[in-house]
């Protein structure tokens, strides 16, 4: 069986992660390469369906106690991890309390790209996993941005009572709501897994030319997209202080673990394990963020952003993925 430091190497030596370093490279280097918004949204569209509907489409052949055991660790893990997180964030950053919380949703929540990027690699190692980690991550794009809005809530009464700014309220409107639950990407994700689960093995046959067979290419070229965006926020580091960074660094790993614990204690597959400790490790960059603009606007988004994009993303695709990989098959001999 290969080792973990094996993993990590011939990860790095993927399609898939080196158009990523291509294009961090090149935004680093302000180079004038670009993908259009338009082939951007495109590409994106076209992985949410492809994991939603493979998704729905393994979760046809689980069990309903399968699929209860998961859903009730994807919300411990969502309403949990941000307070983990404000706490270590508290510890050693000298972050407010705002800002604090406002990160700390982004840690409870989770990355639609590094989880295709985590099947993608599972798929490529030979591993199944439970169709069901698809609905763990739906299910984990919400409550960590209520657990980030009750931290800021009630921490900031408390520094209003000593005479601070109550700056964070209000915290809940019907515009957030809206956001939350009929962002676009939600509702496509839970869309085509239910269009999987309906249609099933059927269904899969009949997609699986468009489905299967370009998204690691796909994948890849979407990467490449992303390592550009990541490698321009690359300057942002100095501005947002190396404990931070530090943070964007050991905060996956505490959330991988406590995932990996899960998973183990709910008796799921070792791609099972290594795809929750992957969610339980990411951290939010399309949906938290959106939410915490309107709801919290005097947290920084150059801070919670930066984060999670520039230094937990690219850590969890080039080391975490493979790693938690590795930890995962160890667990399940």
């Amino acid at each position: 069986m290969a080792t973990g430091l094996d993993l990590v190497l011939g990860n790095l030596v993927s399609p898939i992660i080196l158009f990523f370093l291509l294009g961090t490279f090149a935004g680093w280097a302000r180079s004038d390469l670009a993908i259009p918004e338009a082939v951007s949204k495109g590409l994106s569209l076209y992985l949410i369906v492809a994991i939603g509907f493979s998704g729905g489409s393994h979760l046809a052949e689980g069990s309903a106690g399968t699929a209860l055991t998961a859903a009730a660790l994807a919300l411990i893990l969502g309403f949990g991890l941000p307070f983990v997180a404000y706490a270590l964030l508290r510890g050693t950053t000298r972050l407010d309390v705002v800002n604090a919380a406002a990160v700390s949703a982004h840690y409870g929540s989770v990355s639609v790209v590094t989880f295709v990027a985590a099947t993608a690699f599972l798929t490529s190692q030979g591993v199944p996993y439970e169709g069901i980690l698809v609905v763990m991550l739906a299910i984990m794009e919400t409550p960590a941005i209520i657990s980030g809005l009750f931290l800021a809530k009630t921490f900031d009464q408390t520094s209003a009572a000593a005479g601070g700014s109550p700056g964070a309220r209000p915290i809940f409107s019907a515009t957030v709501g809206r956001e939350i639950f009929l962002s676009g990407g939600v509702l496509l994700l839970l869309g085509s897994l239910l269009i999987g689960w309906a249609t099933g093995a059927a269904g899969q046959e009949l997609m699986k030319p468009v489905i299967d067979v370009p998204f690691k290419a796909v994948l890849a070229f979407f990467l490449l997209d992303m390592g550009l965006l990541v490698g321009r926020r690359l300057d942002s580091f100095r501005a947002i202080g190396w404990p931070l960074v530090a943070f964007g660094l050991f905060m996956p790993l505490v959330g991988a673990i406590a995932g990996l614990a899960g998973a183990w204690a709910a008796g799921f597959s070792a791609g099972g394990m290594a795809l929750t400790a992957v969610l339980a490790g990411s951290a939010s960059y399309i949906v938290v963020p959106a939410a915490m603009r309107m709801s919290l606007p005097a947290a920084n988004p150059g801070i919670y952003v930066t984060l999670s994009l520039g230094v937990t993303f690219p850590f969890n695709l080039v080391i975490g993925i493979p790693l938690y990989h590795g930890v995962a098959s160890w667990l399940a001999g």
